[in-house]
Formats: structure tokens, sequence, C-alpha cells
């Protein structure tokens, strides 16, 4: 987000403008489409721990709701832009569609560095935050949940603050609440888990066998780790994984090539997902540099870190053995290089369908809290498994007859589907 020339929400128009070209969109749709259906701009003023009063600035930004109340989560970030939160608020419009969730899309943000302030602080930008929009959200409008740099304890704040002002019970307004306050069973797995049920399905549609396959992941965090379990469970083997080092502030890879063990990793690893490289020597690992995951004699790569992460500058180094990219990040591949990966005939499964299992067990949440009954966790990722595996084969099959790129399939398909519910509401 710091990089000031790059503008996320320009990107995600360019994005729609192809597809929109490509499905022949009529004008009014597109303008519809094109930018937020609403979005709120406000002001949270906090007394902070040594009494002066600091102001931070909020958003949140309601895309499209045509299909269901919006959905997306809520950033505390220094470098929060409105352009951002309109960007993730559309993406979230077509991840949701493309899961076929009965939900819109929606975005959140504060301009604030939660590290600097104190658990009190953050409690009353939380707070502050539902206040300022409080009539404009709620379990059958726009359903909030975590996202960067903030987690349960926020949620349940924010949901605290609502029910005192509404005066009731309402535990579907917001998702990614802790186990046993209205969370749901398995979200924590979800989006790894979600990603490799897309993987297992495409590799039945390029005929590779699971076992006979190798991968390389990037990042070492919550969807990686999970990744690797599914990926591990099923019969692959992962030979290398990269992750950032917090203090060189650098990121590594580590290989071994029979394969790496992922619960002795998780014992030497930070909770910000970092390896530690000492450790990591004894156990057999060789230690590379961090941007080295991507050129590994491999099957399949799993990047699922940071956004802009296969470019035009390193593209080519990936390894002509490779058949399948799996985007478990949002935005790791950037246009550049997606033209290089389409002619190479490497297959890849977009973003917004990989890693739409953590809306979708959002979306399970939400289900629960409102009908105030909770599921076995097996039940929650059995249904998850059923959710990825109908999202993919309807984007694999459109792709397949129409001769497209796995991406424009699967913006195709969510793109139809809101347009379609704009024009049965009668909005276009």
């Amino acid at each position: 987000m710091a990089d000031k020339s790059f503008n996320a929400f320009e990107m995600a128009q360019k994005q729609f403008d192809k597809v929109a070209d490509l499905i022949g969109l009529d004008q009014a749709t597109r303008n519809l489409l094109r930018n937020p259906l609403r979005e709120y701009h406000f002001s949270i003023p906090v007394r902070m721990d040594d009494g002066s009063v600091k102001v931070f600035r909020g958003f949140r930004v309601q895309h499209n709701d045509a299909r269901g109340p919006a959905k997306g989560g809520i950033r505390f970030h220094p470098q929060e832009t409105v352009d951002t939160v309109r960007a993730l608020a559309m993406w979230m419009t077509w991840k949701t569609a493309v899961a076929d969730l009965p939900l819109g899309g929606g975005k959140g943000g504060v301009i604030c560095d939660p590290h600097n302030l104190s658990s009190r602080e953050q409690e009353q930008i939380s707070r502050g935050w539902v206040r300022q929009v409080y009539k404009n959200v709620g379990p059958v409008a726009d359903v909030p949940a975590p996202d960067v740099m903030t987690n349960a304890q926020h949620m349940l704040w924010m949901l605290d603050e609502f029910e005192t002002l509404t005066g009731g019970h309402f535990p579907g307004f917001i998702t990614g609440k802790p186990v046993g306050m209205g969370g749901s069973l398995g979200r924590t797995e979800a989006t790894g888990y979600g990603l490799i049920f897309t993987v297992r399905e495409a590799m039945k549609h390029l005929n590779m066998k699971i076992e006979d396959c190798v991968a390389s992941v990037q990042g070492f965090g919550n969807v990686a780790q999970y990744a690797i379990e599914k990926f591990t469970q099923l019969g692959g083997k992962v030979i290398c994984v990269s992750s950032w080092d917090q203090n060189d502030q650098t990121s590594y890879a580590f290989r071994r090539m029979d394969g790496i063990d992922l619960q002795e990793l998780r014992g030497i690893t930070d909770r910000f997902g970092g390896i530690d490289k000492e450790k990591a020597q004894q156990l057999g690992y060789e230690v590379l540099p961090g941007d080295q995951w991507i050129e590994q004699d491999v099957d399949v790569l799993l990047p699922c870190a940071l956004e802009n992460q296969i470019t035009a500058d390193n593209v080519n180094r990936i390894s002509d053995r490779v058949k399948l990219v799996a985007e478990g990040a949002n935005g790791p591949t950037t246009p550049e290089a997606d033209t290089v990966l389409e002619k190479r005939g490497v297959f890849v499964i977009p973003d917004f369908l990989a890693n739409a299992g953590g809306v979708t067990c959002s979306y399970f949440e939400q289900v629960q809290s409102n009908m105030n009954f909770y599921w076995p966790k097996d039940e929650v990722l059995e249904k998850l498994d059923h959710k990825m595996t109908s999202a993919f084969w309807s984007v694999t099959n459109l792709a397949e007859k129409r001769k497209l790129y796995m991406r424009d399939a699967a913006y195709i398909i969510a793109i139809e589907r809101v347009a379609q519910a704009c024009k049965d509401r009668g909005w276009v």
C-alpha cells in the first residue's frame, strides 16, 4: 500500500472494463458496477491514554448489495486510503459472486497503526467506527469481518457496541468472532483448505496425480500452513517454503528435497510466521534467498503471502515443469506475468476463486449466528469442500467452452451474476 503510484481501485476498474468489453455489458450496468453504490467517510474522535484527543479517519464502502448484504473486512493500517478500500470492496463483490454466496461486496478501514496503540485505544477506535455507521450496517445490510491488523477481539468490541446501540443480540452482524462467542469451527483452516480443494479438482482436470506432485509455497502464515497441511494429507509433497524474518526485515526460502515437515517447522516459527533460520539448518533445511521459492523444479506453485509477487521481472524464472499456479494470496500475479503464464499454458486458479474459502466460511458463520445453531467442524469443512468444488467447475467449464484464461472466466461468471441481479431488481 506504500507505493504511491499504484492505485488499487484503478487496477480493479481496468480488470472490470476488460471483462465488460468481453461480454458486451450495457453502459448503464457498467456505470453502476464500476463504482461503489455508496460509501461512508467519517471521523472517529478518541481520548488517548495520555488524556489528549486524537481524531482518526474511518471508511466503509458498499460496492454492491444486489445479491445480498455487503460482506468484507475492516483494516487498521497507517497507509489505508479510500481507493484501496474501494478496490477491495469491488473484489469482494466478485469473490462472493464466483463462490455463489448470497452476499455482496463491502470493505472498511481506519487510518491508524495498531502497533502504536494500547488495547484500550484500539477498543475506542473499534467502538467509534461502529457508532459512526451502525444505522447503515447490520446482519441484513452489511456484515464486516477482520482483515489486516484486526482480529477476533476487535470484532467482539464492534459487536458489543452494535448490540448496545441497537438493543438486542445480533451475532450475525459480524464474522471472525471467537468460537464460543458465535464464531464458526473450521474458520482457521478455511482459506488454506479451500485453496487445496480447488488444487485437487484442477489436478483431476489436468490428469495429474497429487501423490506424484511436488509444490513450492510462498509464505508461512495461516493460509500457507493449512494449505501445506491439506496438500500433504492428500499425498502431495512440499519441498520449499518461504517466510518473512522480522529481525532481518527480509525473506528466506527453506528447502528440503525429501519434503518439509509441517509440524517440525511450526515448532520453530514465531507468531508472525517467521521461521528460525539456525534451527531450520540444524533440522536439515537449506536456507536460500526468499525469492527462490519461485524457481524450484516443482509441479505446483502456491503463492500464499502478498500481492504483486509473480511479475514481468521474475515470471521467466518459473521452471518449465510447473503446470499449476494456485493463488492463495490476493493479487499475487501482475497482468504482465499473466500474459506470459497464459502463453506458456500454465493453469492458473485465480485468487478470488482459489482463496474464496475464507469468505465462504464467514458466510457459514453468519448463517449459524443468525439461526443460533452451530455445526460441528467436519460438517463445516464438508460444506466448504462442496462450495469450492462447484465454484471451481463452473469457472473451468466456462473457460473450456469459450477457450478463456481462467481469470477471465472467473470474472465473467462473477460479473454476469451481479449484473443479472441488478437487472432482476429493476435497477438497470
